[in-house]
């Protein structure tokens, strides 16, 4: 048997669900997606990667700008869809559209729930130095992220994770996940267990300026920053003379382990400290290993100094 699937969701990450469920033989009826929007020089409407993956493998495509209108809602009750899968979509589904699938709603979350519900639970996790995350199939309801958890898989977070690494690694994971909880449904052995009532945390949105790095923090934090912000948004620090200042990505870091030099000791957060980018923070230091400047490609420490020195001494961000 296969089950009748509504598929919704918009960005790279949701593809390998996707291709997954396609796999498995799963009757994919429809696809949504956002709408393609303006993108590149010409800012010619581009279509999202699920968009795209959905047309090469022949599956009917809607881009509703919203679900709330009767029409939309009455579109998608037409499907008769057994189920819907949620991965990343970027819309939230009213109540008609949750209760329209005659088997739920199964959401793909990349978070240890009830820890990071919302919009950016893969950087929130590596910003805040967390150790483990998961990814999880759940339920849907209209609480955000509130539903009862059916299956889970947990992933460790190295040290030197970057979000973009870890970003890819669950995408895989839910791929695999999801198509075990469809097998899981049609057999009607799919539980939920609700999540717990403590230790909830939100994985707000990346605001524009929370990539400044404060290097009066320790250098567990500015690090763990760097890697949470990176490839994108990208954390940054401001360089050059005050009439022609400049915000310069850091892509990558390190920490520096070991004893600090005398010079290393009293230097002030921010410090250049050699010729190697190792800079001084509140409490350790931290070496920047790949920048990219705007409009330039992402480039090696070292080919960055070679063009735009900063002597030790320079306070990055001052």
């Amino acid at each position: 048997m296969t089950l009748r699937v509504v598929f919704m969701g918009t960005p790279r990450f949701s593809v390998p669900a996707l291709e997954e469920i396609l796999a498995a033989g799963h009757d994919v009826v429809a696809v949504y997606a956002q709408p393609p929007r303006p993108a590149g020089r010409g800012m010619a409407p581009r279509k999202s990667p699920v968009h795209v993956a959905a047309e090469a493998a022949g599956v009917e495509v809607r881009t509703p700008v919203s679900l709330r209108d009767a029409t939309a809602q009455a579109a998608f009750t037409a499907l008769a869809a057994d189920v819907a899968v949620v991965v990343a979509y970027g819309l939230l589904l009213p109540k008609a559209i949750l209760d329209a699938p005659r088997l739920g709603c199964l959401n793909l979350h990349a978070s240890a729930l009830p820890r990071w519900r919302g919009a950016a639970p893969i950087q929130r996790a590596i910003m805040a130095g967390d150790r483990e995350t998961a990814m999880m199939v759940m339920r849907m309801e209209e609480g955000l992220d509130t539903g009862p958890v059916c299956l889970a898989e947990r992933v460790e977070i190295g040290p030197d994770t970057t979000a973009g690494a870890l970003h890819d690694r669950l995408s895989l994971v839910g791929g695999s996940l999801i198509v075990r909880a469809l097998a899981a449904l049609e057999r009607g052995s799919l539980t939920a267990t609700p999540q717990a009532a403590t230790a909830v945390t939100y994985a707000s949105k990346i605001g524009k300026d929370e990539g400044r790095l404060d290097f009066t923090r320790p250098a567990r934090a500015v690090h763990d920053t760097v890697r949470g912000l990176s490839p994108f948004p990208g954390a940054f620090v401001e360089i050059g003379p005050p009439d022609r200042r400049e915000r310069l990505k850091i892509i990558a870091s390190t920490l520096v382990e070991g004893a600090a030099t005398t010079a290393a000791a009293g230097a002030p957060p921010g410090t250049v400290l050699d010729d190697r980018l190792t800079v001084a923070c509140g409490e350790g230091r931290i070496r920047i290993l790949e920048v990219q400047r705007a409009g330039k490609k992402p480039m090696a420490a070292a080919e960055f100094l070679r063009g735009f020195p900063l002597t030790p001494g320079t306070r990055l961000g001052a």
